[in-house]
């Protein structure tokens, strides 16, 4: 295995000195640094045109300076060396990268977690209900989305999910004809998604369209997305769901002792919402992430005391409910703070440029709300890129999967579908996923410079940017070097899950 990992390094650092290289010199060859200048009709040109070219050491030839600039990234090995040049503006690059990075971070960190949770769960889906009406209906949509072009998709999102939507806000008034004519949308999805016969297509279309059209109606008469809110009735409800969803899909709600862990689970996050409501008020992050913890613990207990045949069933339901529990209690916390936020923000809370609102202060609640709203655009931007790829990859797998013989004679010895499916198809069908996430990282880094430069985003894209734009080499090959990492290391941690998912797949020198 040692071997192995260290050859593999070896060869991925031959790949990105090659690249560096050629990258390097395609910037250095782009333009002319000194261009603005030589128009320019400043007295003190020629002093500003000598500054800048001993800044980059314009006279040494572009090959000569790129081993200058390795030199100093080598350093980088060393805590406190690191010398990647400087940028056009005199700012070092190392401190350049150190403000763009976790913005972009943020935004790629939450795009693929999204879009790996959703893409394979629709491709699962899918591939189990295999030339129904929802197969074809997802397939047209993946490919749709894979073909639009992300700078394209990112306009509309500026325009509908944020300067018209934050019309709406202005004045959220709901009528019955629109409220009818999206419960008609909603009604024919849940139809597509129900399936079975026509006639209980059609009572899911009639439920799904009248649930969805009267629910609607009320937000838009009770001023609910005004003042948001869940409360205790809904938090229950979804609890409740999650409660036997979670159940269903982990243990089979033949496991009483699973399903009554995660009930129990939801009455204790009821009552610790109440409990903890003061801590609540103006609490710090680690005091969130503390609660988180603790919730996840206690569904463990609760799980381990409860026990059963399978006690790790009910310890998993219960820890999943229990976070799901607190996750909509923190949901609600921060809909309470909408309002206010609503107010701060002039009236239009969904950004359309920048990472955060200039000069806002406030408590966790104001600053998490306004990042998630910053968030919001690009992240959709960044999921319809790879939500196309992970769904049919996850399907053809799922396919593939559950033709083989190990899965007929699952079923052939009685064995629950959701078992033959959750535990013996969906692993193996997550080996060829591995590779995509790890391809897939580099290419949403690639997507996030055209979608921060849409959205203002003041990330590792408008850096890049700036440096291709500018002729400087410098911010340029900072970038490369941090993507070209990622993109090594994540190749090879998908190498090494492959023995993970499967037994049979050992990693040899």
């Amino acid at each position: 295995m040692a071997s192995y990992v260290l050859r593999r390094l070896g060869v991925s650092l031959l790949i990105l000195l090659g690249a560096s290289f050629l990258v390097y010199q395609l910037v250095a060859f782009s333009g002319d640094p000194l261009q603005e200048y030589r128009e320019s009709n400043r007295p003190n040109k020629e002093a500003l045109m000598q500054a800048r070219s001993d800044l980059l050491n314009l006279d040494v030839p572009a090959p000569i300076r790129y081993f200058m600039w390795l030199g100093g990234a080598v350093r980088c090995v060393i805590p406190g060396q690191c010398d990647l040049g400087k940028t056009l503006q005199g700012q070092q690059v190392t401190d350049a990268l150190s403000a763009a990075i976790p913005a972009t971070l943020q935004l790629v960190l939450a795009a693929t977690l999204l879009a790996i949770v959703i893409g394979i769960t629709i491709g699962i889906v899918v591939a189990l209900r295999q030339y129904s009406a929802l197969d074809y209906g997802v397939t047209f949509m993946t490919f749709l989305f894979f073909s639009l072009p992300v700078f394209w998709v990112a306009v509309l999102l500026k325009e509908f999910g944020a300067i018209r939507f934050n019309d709406f806000l202005g004045d959220p008034s709901v009528s019955v004809v629109v409220a009818l004519g999206v419960g008609v949308v909603a009604g024919l999805i849940w139809a597509v998604l129900i399936g079975g016969s026509w006639r209980r297509r059609a009572v899911v279309f009639a439920g799904a369209t009248l649930v969805t059209g009267g629910v609607l109606w009320y937000f838009g008469w009770s001023q609910w997305f005004s003042y948001p809110g869940l409360g205790p009735a809904m938090i229950v409800l979804l609890g409740v769901g999650a409660a036997f969803a979670l159940t269903a899909l982990l243990a089979g709600l033949r496991n009483r002792k699973a399903l009554y862990s995660a009930l129990i689970m939801v009455a204790l996050g009821v009552v610790m919402m109440y409990a903890l409501s003061p801590l609540l008020k103006e609490p710090s992050f680690w005091l969130v992430v503390l609660l988180g913890i603790a919730a996840i613990g206690a569904g463990l207990l609760v799980g381990w005391l409860l026990g059963g045949y399978d006690r790790g069933q009910s310890m998993k339901v219960a820890a999943l409910t229990s976070f799901v529990v607190g996750g909509l209690v923190l949901l609600d916390r921060f809909m309470q703070s909408w309002p206010d936020y609503f107010t701060l923000t002039r009236g239009r809370p969904i950004a359309t440029i920048g990472s955060e609102t200039p000069g806002l202060d406030g408590d966790l609640w104001i600053t998490g709300l306004d990042k998630y709203t910053h968030l919001l655009l690009p992240t959709i931007a960044l999921i319809l890129i790879s939500l196309a790829s992970y769904t049919r990859y996850s399907r053809a797998s799922m396919l593939e999967v559950m033709g083989q013989d190990y899965v007929r004679t699952g079923r052939a010895k009685g064995l629950p579908e959701r078992t033959v499916v959750v535990r013996h198809a969906f692993r193996n069908a997550l080996i060829p996923i591995a590779t995509i996430v790890a391809f897939d990282i580099g290419n949403l880094l690639g997507g996030a410079v055209i979608t921060e430069n849409v959205f203002s985003f003041k990330g590792m894209g408008q850096l890049f940017i700036q440096g291709v734009t500018q002729t400087d080499p410098n911010p340029v090959m900072g970038v490369f070097l941090v993507v070209g990492i990622t993109a090594v290391t994540f190749n090879l941690i998908a190498d090494l899950m492959y023995s993970a998912l499967d037994p049979r797949v050992r990693v040899k020198a």
